[in-house]
């Protein structure tokens, strides 16, 4: 019973599953029921035997117990196995098993009989869904009784299979017919149909799941962990690896060859006749075996004691194995950053033995020469000397491993890779504590304890601080937060530094290790973890994870193969056909020599495409079809089939690809050497990058050399500016625009034309074009093109011809200067780069980086293993069955519509407006309560989990809000827990206006799901009162002086006083009752009550700024409205500054 479960049911799962089900459920319940069976008996020996096991591994079978026991379930299940094998071990291990030695006839004599044979290996046909005619290679193989692979599954299999996959046979007579597509073909019962994916986390249909035997084949820790200390010891000690290599083999036949003597001697007992006794042959062939087993033994025992010597001599070996699988499970979950980031374990294997060998390389890259021992082979090192070996072997595989991945990363994730590395390896050492860990990555707050230091430190800072009052081992954090109190002084000078991470903390905490500093940084200043982890990866694991190597295909093309392509992810504003083109000079090949093909893919370029492939794989050319992922049907057939199959190819044969970020094929990304060249970041590098096209000549040709100079500088600080002004997210852009240098030339050719063509510079004409067309023409969002504008103005003016201060500390240079004087000036004179140059307000920085830390720990924090939590290690399923009852225990009653519609005496449009409201949270709350019920009897084994329960399961567990949940509620940037708190207040408003039914006297504007209904209401209301055309009313707002609802006393007969509103980027001013410019330090700014009353259209005040609400930090598509605002400076500072109004804020 227990052994057929096991073929059935534990296939799809990892090795501590498996352990679980069998010998913590299964086995324990035989017993309890009091089933006999034999004490300490497990499902795999019943399955198979030593000797089985050992022709297996003789045949490529890892050795270790999650591939033995996939071996055991494939050779005894009944239906066809399909594989999950993102590394091919198990495939390998198939084809192998199925390639036999075949006798062909090669001559005959004249009675027909052969005189000559030639043996063949016959290898098992291995097909692909998504090449022509495989159904034909199919029928074949069940007619002629063989074994067939379907590899490269994707998440659906063809329909067509259907009849094969449920062995839906036919008699016809004494035939046996499976019927596929409109014919019917022989099947015969010696067929075997194997099914294998690359997908690590396939999700198969449950029909699929029962016609197949789900098999879990990617690799373990332990089971890479010895397959590298192999590779380690056959490079480092070639004579230790050759003798484990043939004591396996030999213990390997040793138990075939026993296995061979039971069986003949029970089929001799079995087929003996009389007296056994009398039987001389019999006897005689006892005594052989008897002979020969004995042998055997003693060789098995003296075989055993000379592993132990070999695995002692290899142990010391181990810690290379082991940082080596640490960097590749790191690796192989890298993709959860970005889907292009795929690597194959044959790459990964590829590169660990590149950097073996750097061992044996001096700085320069030359062999270094190793002493022989006396009379050859390899010295033996003392115990000093081999600790010393393997340290550099350790360091120089990890590095050349990590430089070969991080080439191929964008620059944001390359940080993220060097910590979790970082993280990992202490982790293996014992050496981080889990729960100080989970805090780092997570960021818990408390916000029970009111915050006495109000005046400089944050809210969320000091809710961090209370958060971390809980960790008291190994460091107790307890007393920090009463510490900062208490010397309130100097920490607050510590905490306002520019750079605190370069300081010693206050007091005795400045004797704190490195990682438990992160924690206090991690609360107090978040926006510089990002220089934190950096100096802490530095000081752990050295300068060189820390510092990006520049780009150089020179040094990839040095790792590439003619069956490894190069693919090049591509980024705004860099040209890989370039750098391609010059690396070909060196080695002969040109485009106009035609042995480089050029092949841009779009529609109708494949066929051309393909010839280009063909004609360099076989005559040695290049071959670079670049932006693939515009071709996606022929990218995930034809060129992931050829791209699979490159062996044979010329040995100068080249393949290079170029793609954007998209959902490619993800055997294509396996396959190649990845690299990304991302476009110079800083102010200063992108305006000398601008400035390159237009050369001295350009100037010259124009009849005003100086203005145009003067013109063109500013078009490129400009482009410049609106370029690297995205790094400061939603507040620099509403949206993400490509603008590049085509843009850049258009306008200094327009600028060129225009002076020609008129005696004083057309400013307004230029801004126009320039801000409308050439760069307005990407511009989508109306606050962005205000953007421009607002740039455009402050730029393009007459006093640009004279010279002026574009930002402090950098002025234009002089229009007499040539291109090389003016880069000259800008890199000796441009100041270090900061958000005033942008024209917002230096705390613009703190928020970016906030973000930026914020998102790096959101990464991190999904690459970690997703089967338990920190300290004791809850499951998934533990943590949202906690998310759960607490969520049921928080959620109000439901309000009754039909109850409250009653009540209501008038339908103003404001009653309509918090009707609609209650309405929408009937429908949100009940489809929580729908679910979680749900999910509820999934956990307790009632109901079968689905996706979506699933779904929901990781999305409490992770403390996410669900999708479903998301998108029936209103956008939020808030954590599950934060954002149920922010539903019941927007609950408990609503039910405090159902005891009124009227206009509140003030109401919580960013807690209605629609917003703009409310403001609606405000100029119905209006409209209605005074007669006015609804199409000619507009909303305006006013500051009032009232701080919090409670100031307020009654409702405003003019309009509706609204709440919860915060300013970012600047601050509304008590005093001069007006914007102003943020403080230090503080981000967000909480605005005033507002009023918000209905006006003419033609009363609408234009001399104030128009500040955007947005509903999120996101802004953009969460825009609500235009509130205006009194200025006593001009609109355009504002507008650069970023200035908006934000209703709900997360820090």
């Amino acid at each position: 019973m227990a052994a057929s479960a096991f073929v059935s049911y534990i296939g799809a799962f990892n090795v501590r599953f498996r352990d679980q089900l069998v010998n913590q459920l299964w086995i324990p319940d035989l017993t309890e029921r009091k089933i006999p069976m034999t004490e300490g008996l497990q499902p795999l020996n019943l399955l198979c035997d030593s000797a089985t096991i050992a022709g297996w591994n003789t045949e490529g079978l890892p050795t270790d117990s999650v591939s033995i026991q996939n071996g055991a379930i494939i050779t005894n299940c009944t239906r066809w196995p399909l594989m999950i094998d993102p590394q091919l071990q198990g495939i390998k291990w198939i084809k192998k098993r199925h390639t036999r030695l075949v006798e062909t006839v090669v001559a005959q004599d004249e009675d027909g009989k052969p005189t000559e044979t030639r043996s063949e290996l016959k290898e098992m046909k291995v097909i692909q869904q998504t090449q022509d005619k495989y159904i034909n290679f199919l029928e074949l193989a069940m007619s002629n009784g063989e074994a067939i692979m379907i590899e490269n599954l994707g998440e659906s299999i063809d329909a067509v299979l259907e009849p094969v996959m449920s062995r839906a046979v036919i008699k016809r007579g004494r035939a046996v017919v499976i019927k596929l597509g409109d014919k019917e073909v022989e099947y015969d019962d010696n067929f075997k149909l194997y099914l294998q994916t690359k997908l690590s986390n396939p999700h198969y249909k449950p029909e699929v799941a029962a016609q197949t035997t789900l098999l879990n084949f990617m690799i373990t820790m332990d089971g890479l962990e010895e397959q590298l200390l192999t590779l380690v010891v056959n490079k480092e000690r070639p004579d230790l690896g050759a003798q484990k290599a043939k004591l396996i083999e030999d213990q390997n036949g040793f138990n075939i060859k026993l296995k061979k003597l039971e069986d003949d001697l029970l089929y001799s007992l079995s087929n003996s006749q009389g007296d056994i006794l009398e039987d001389i042959e019999l006897i005689d062939g006892l005594e052989q075996t008897k002979i020969t087993s004995t042998d055997i033994k003693e060789k098995q025992d003296q075989g055993k004691i000379t592993e132990k010597e070999i695995a002692v001599a290899m142990e010391f070996y181990r810690p290379v194995a082991i940082r080596g699988a640490l960097l590749y499970f790191i690796i192989d979950q890298l993709w959860t950053l970005s889907h292009m980031y795929r690597f194959s374990m044959a790459n990964f294997v590829i590169m660990f033995k590149k950097g073996m060998d750097n061992a044996d390389r001096d700085e320069e890259g030359k062999i270094i020469e190793k002493p022989e021992a006396e009379g050859g082979g390899v010295p033996v090192l003392s115990p000093a000397e081999l600790k010393l070996r393997v340290e550099l072997l350790s360091d120089t595989s990890c590095y050349t491993v990590f430089q070969y991945i991080s080439q191929g990363l964008f620059e944001k994730h390359k940080l993220i890779f060097a910590t979790q590395l970082c993280f990992r390896v202490l982790a293996r050492r014992n050496e981080l504590d889990q729960r100080m860990f989970d805090f780092l990555i997570r960021g818990p707050k408390n916000f029970s304890v009111p915050n006495p230091l109000a005046e400089w430190l944050d809210n969320p800072a000091w809710a961090g601080l209370q958060a971390l009052k809980e960790i008291t081992e190994p460091t107790n954090f307890d007393p920090l937060a009463e510490e900062i109190v208490a010397s309130a002084k100097r920490f607050r000078d510590w905490y306002e530094l520019e750079r605190p991470e370069d300081q010693g903390l206050p007091g005795d905490w400045k004797k704190l290790a490195e990682f438990p500093k992160l924690l206090i940084m991690r609360c107090l200043r978040p926006d510089r973890m990002g220089e934190s982890l950096s100096m802490f990866v530095k000081k752990e694991m050295g300068d060189k994870y820390v510092t990006s190597l520049p780009f150089s295909l020179a040094r990839s093309f040095a790792d590439s193969l003619p069956e490894t392509p190069i693919f090049f992810i591509l980024s705004p504003g860099v040209d890989p056909v370039k750098d391609t083109e010059e690396l070909g000079k060196g080695y002969g090949i040109k485009y106009e020599a035609g042995n480089l093909g050029l092949v841009s893919l779009g529609q109708g370029q494949e066929p051309v495409a393909e010839k280009v492939v063909e004609n360099a794989f076989k005559n040695g050319w290049w071959g670079f079809l670049q932006n693939i992922h515009l071709t996606p049907r022929w990218t995930s057939s034809w060129l992931e089939k050829r791209c699979d199959n490159l062996s044979g190819a010329h040995q100068d044969f080249r393949l290079f690809l170029s793609a954007e970020a998209a959902t490619l094929p993800i055997n294509i990304l396996q396959v190649c050497i990845k690299l990304t060249n991302e476009p110079p970041e800083g102010l200063k590098p992108n305006l000398l990058k601008a400035m390159i096209p237009f050369t001295d000549e350009f100037f010259e040709g124009c009849s005003k050399p100086g203005e145009l100079r003067s013109v063109c500088f500013m078009i490129c600080f400009f482009h410049s500016i609106i370029l690297e002004r995205k790094k400061f997210g939603p507040q620099g852009w509403n949206r993400v625009y490509p603008f590049n240098m085509g843009d850049l030339t258009s306008c200094g050719a327009v600028a060129l034309n225009y002076l020609e063509q008129n005696t004083k510079i057309p400013w307004d004409d230029l801004r126009y074009i320039f801000g409308e067309i050439m760069y307005g023409g990407h511009v989508t969002d109306n606050f962005d093109r205000r953007l421009v504008t607002a740039y455009l103005e402050s730029y393009l003016n007459q006093e640009l011809l004279d010279g002026f201060q574009v930002y402090p500390g950098f002025s234009t240079p002089s229009n007499t200067l040539n291109r090389k004087q003016t880069m000259e000036y800008v890199s000796e004179t441009m100041p270090q780069e900061s958000p005033i140059a942008y024209g917002m307000h230096p705390n613009a920085e703190i928020g970016y980086r906030f973000a930026q830390a914020e998102a790096m720990f959101q990464s991190i924090v999904e690459l970690q293993p997703r089967s338990g939590g920190g300290g004791g290690g809850s499951s998934i399923q533990e943590r949202a069955k906690t998310a759960l009852d607490d969520i049921m225990d928080r959620l109000p009653d439901q309000f009754v519509l039909s109850e409250i519609t009653e009540r209501v005496e008038e339908r103003t449009p404001y009653v309509n407006v918090f009707l609609q409201e209650i309405e929408r949270m009937i429908f949100l709350m009940g489809e929580m309560r729908r679910s979680l019920k749900e999910m509820d009897l999934g956990l307790k084994g009632d109901l079968q989990i689905t996706d979506s329960m699933e779904t929901l399961m990781k999305a409490l567990a992770d403390n996410k809000v669900p999708g479903k949940w998301e998108a029936m509620a209103y956008p939020s940037k808030r954590g599950l827990s934060s954002w149920l708190g922010n539903l019941l207040d927007r609950q408990k408003q609503l039910d405090t206006w159902t005891g009124e039914l009227g206009l509140p006297k003030v109401t919580w504007l960013g807690g209605l799901f629609s917003p703009q209904s409310f403001l609606t209401a405000v100029m119905q209301t209006t409209a209605r009162d005074k007669q006015w055309a609804l199409d000619r009313t507009m909303n305006t707002t006013e500051m009032t002086r009232f701080q919090e609802p409670s100031n307020v006393t009654s409702i405003n007969k003019e309009g509706a006083y609204v709440s919860g509103l915060i300013m970012e980027g600047a601050r509304w001013d008590e005093k001069t009752q007006s914007i102003e410019d943020s403080r230090p330090k503080e981000l967000f700014a909480k605005m005033p009550i507002i009023l918000i009353k209905a006006v003419n259209a033609d009363k609408v005040e234009t001399s104030m700024y128009g500040c955007p609400v947005y509903k999120t930090q996101d802004r953009g598509p969460t825009w609500v409205f235009t509130a205006n605002i009194k200025t006593k400076h001009k609109e355009g500072k504002w507008i650069m500054a970023g200035v908006a109004m934000l209703m709900d804020v997360v820090l």
